[in-house]
């Protein structure tokens, strides 16, 4: 058994946050606590919090990972419902991983110009492109 403050360590997790995903109901099992009150985890817990960290760092709402949680707790039966709501995350971040791949061909394109600019030694506006153009 693990205590909150190796838990944390091992997670990344505050004392804090873990103590909330306490209270959201995050955990696949009840926090056990010793003869003096101080939680104890397994380290079934502390790898089910590492998967939480990965679905918040990727944005998913707490009320997604927590009816995730209600899910896998209920057992068999419930997995189209599992990947119902990993499916709808995935479709979520593939929307936002497309989002950001056209910035940065934006961007990218934006300091190809500068380099070029300042490469040549040009002394014209290094915007000289029409700054309407759009970058696919």
């Amino acid at each position: 058994m693990l205590s909150i403050g190796e838990v944390a360590a091992r997670t990344g997790l505050s004392v804090h946050v873990l103590r909330k995903y306490e209270r959201e109901g995050l955990l696949l099992s009840p926090v056990r606590r010793d003869a003096a009150g101080r939680r104890l985890y397994d380290p079934v817990d502390v790898d089910w919090l590492r998967n939480c960290v990965r679905l918040r760092d990727s944005d998913m709402p707490l009320a997604d990972i927590r009816r995730y949680v209600e899910l896998v707790k209920a057992g068999s039966g419930t997995e189209r419902e599992r990947v119902a709501i990993l499916q709808a995350h995935r479709t979520r971040l593939q929307d936002r991983r497309n989002t950001i791949d056209g910035a940065l061909s934006l961007i990218d394109h934006k300091i190809g110009l500068y380099e070029d600019h300042l490469e040549s030694g040009a002394t014209d506006a290094p915007w000289a492109e029409p700054v309407h153009a759009v970058i696919e």
